[in-house]
C-alpha cells in the first residue's frame, strides 16, 4: 500500500472525514487514485461517486467565459452592463442605518475581468457583515435559491477597487448564455462536458442519482450528522458558482485539459493564447486578502487561509499562488474547491493535478485540511516529475 493510500484510509478510519475520494493525474492520464469509506450507507466511495461540486463549479464556468472570448463574443474588459444593463443599476452599499440602506452610484463599471476575479463588489453574505445585514433586512434571496433576483446583491465597493468572494461567476454564466444565445447549461454541456468526455457531470441528478454521495455536518465532538445541502434543482437559471454535480474521474479530465493548455486527448476547447488568461494575474493592484475568507456562519464555513504565508492572486480561472510551497505545489499553481470539500489543485510547472473530495460541512475543517496537506506532500514525493 502506498503512502497516498494510507493517508486516505487513515483519515476515514480516524473519523476526520466520513469518506474520501482522491486522485492524481498529469497531462497524459491518471497516475494514482483511491477511495475510502462509504459515500452512502449502501455504496462504497469510489472514483465514480457523484459529488456536489459547489464552488468547484466556478472553474468550469470561467472556462465557458474563455471559450466565449475565443469566439469573439466577449473580452476581459467587456462592461457587464453592455451585455445586461441590469448590472449598471446596482448601487454601492455604504451603510445600513435606522432609516435603511445608504447607497451611492458606483464610480466605475464592472467588466468580465472583475466578475472572473471576484473584484466586482458582490460578496456572499456569509463573508460580509454589511451584506449579511442587508440580506436580513431586505429578504434578498441568496444564490442557493436559484432565483434571478439573487444576482441583484448590491456592491460593497467600486468595481476593481477591492476583493469580495461571491456571485461573480453566476453573472459570468449569465453573460456567456446571453452572448451565445443559449442557456448556460446547454453551452457548458456542448462546449466543455461533451468534448472532454465528462459523462457524469451534469446540472441535475437524473441518471446518476444512485451514485450521489450523502453529505454530513461535522459536529464539535467530531461526529457526522446527515444533512440536506445541495444546489437548487430546476432553478430559474443555473448558477455557475455552484450548480454542477461531478465525479473525481470527470473533474480530473477537466484539470488535465487545463494542464494541456486547453486541450485533452486531441480535442481542443480553448486556444492556447486564450488559456494564458488562466495562468496570469488578473486582479492588478487589488490584493487577495489573507485569510481569503472570514466567515460569519461557522456551521457553513470556517475562516479560509488557503496556504498560510503564501501570496495569492486570482486568474481568469481560479486562485493562483505566487510562491513555491516547499514539498508541495509550485508558484503559478491554480487551486480552489467547493464548500463541502471538493478540493483541487493544478501545477503546470511540475505537471501535477489533484482532487481530494468528500461531502461535509463546515468548509475548511482544520483536521481535513491537515490531511489534504499531507496528501499533497505525498503526491509530490511519490509521483511528481
Amino acid at each position: 500500500m502506498s503512502r497516498l493510500d494510507q493517508i486516505v484510509r487513515q483519515a476515514v478510519d480516524d473519523g476526520v472525514a466520513p469518506f474520501l475520494c482522491a486522485a492524481i493525474a498529469d497531462r497524459n492520464g491518471v497516475r494514482w487514485q483511491s477511495a475510502a469509506g462509504r459515500a452512502t450507507p449502501d455504496r462504497d466511495a469510489d472514483a465514480d461517486t457523484v459529488f456536489r461540486l459547489f464552488s468547484a463549479t466556478k472553474a468550469i464556468g470561467s472556462m465557458a467565459a474563455l471559450i466565449a472570448i475565443d469566439r469573439g463574443l466577449l473580452a476581459m474588459d467587456t462592461p457587464v452592463g453592455d451585455i445586461d444593463p441590469a448590472f449598471d443599476e446596482l448601487q454601492v452599499l455604504e451603510a445600513i442605518t435606522a432609516d435603511g440602506p445608504v447607497f451611492r452610484r458606483p464610480r466605475t463599471r464592472a467588466t468580465l475581468r472583475h466578475l472572473l476575479t471576484h473584484t466586482q463588489g458582490q460578496s456572499y453574505d456569509v463573508f460580509s457583515p454589511l451584506m449579511l445585514e442587508y440580506a436580513r433586512r431586505t429578504g434578498l434571496p441568496g444564490d442557493l435559491t436559484g432565483l434571478w433576483e439573487s444576482l441583484k446583491y448590491p456592491l460593497l465597493f467600486d468595481p476593481g477597487e477591492g476583493f469580495a468572494y461571491g456571485i461573480g461567476t453566476d453573472w459570468v454564466g449569465h453573460l456567456v448564455a446571453t452572448v451565445a444565445g443559449r442557456p448556460i447549461e446547454h453551452f457548458v454541456a456542448d462546449e466543455i462536458l461533451e468534448p472532454l468526455g465528462m459523462r457524469s457531470t451534469r446540472f441535475e441528478t437524473e441518471g446518476v442519482r444512485d451514485r450521489v454521495a450523502d453529505v454530513s455536518l461535522k459536529d464539535a465532538a467530531g461526529g457526522f450528522m446527515p444533512i440536506e445541502h445541495a444546489p437548487p434543482s430546476r432553478p430559474e437559471f443555473y448558477h455557475m458558482g455552484n450548480a454542477l454535480y461531478s465525479t473525481p474521474t470527470d473533474y480530473l479530465r477537466f484539470l488535465r485539459c487545463i494542464l494541456n493548455n486547453g486541450e485533452l486527448d486531441g480535442t481542443r476547447v480553448v486556444a492556447p493564447e486564450t488559456m494564458r488568461l488562466a495562468y496570469a494575474d488578473q486582479t492588478g493592484d487589488v490584493k487577495v486578502p489573507s485569510p481569503v475568507l472570514t466567515s460569519l456562519r461557522q456551521d457553513i464555513s470556517l475562516d479560509v487561509d488557503i496556504l498560510p504565508e503564501t501570496s495569492f492572486t486570482h486568474t481568469a480561472l481560479a486562485f493562483m499562488n505566487l510562491n513555491d510551497v516547499p514539498g508541495r505545489r509550485s508558484a503559478g499553481s491554480l487551486s480552489w474547491g467547493g464548500v463541502q470539500h471538493t478540493l483541487y489543485w493544478v501545477d503546470p510547472q511540475k505537471d501535477v493535478a489533484g482532487v481530494f473530495f468528500t461531502q461535509m460541512l463546515p468548509f475548511w475543517d482544520p483536521a481535513l485540511i491537515s490531511v489534504f496537506e499531507a496528501f499533497e506532500r505525498a503526491a509530490y514525493d511519490e509521483l511528481a516529475r
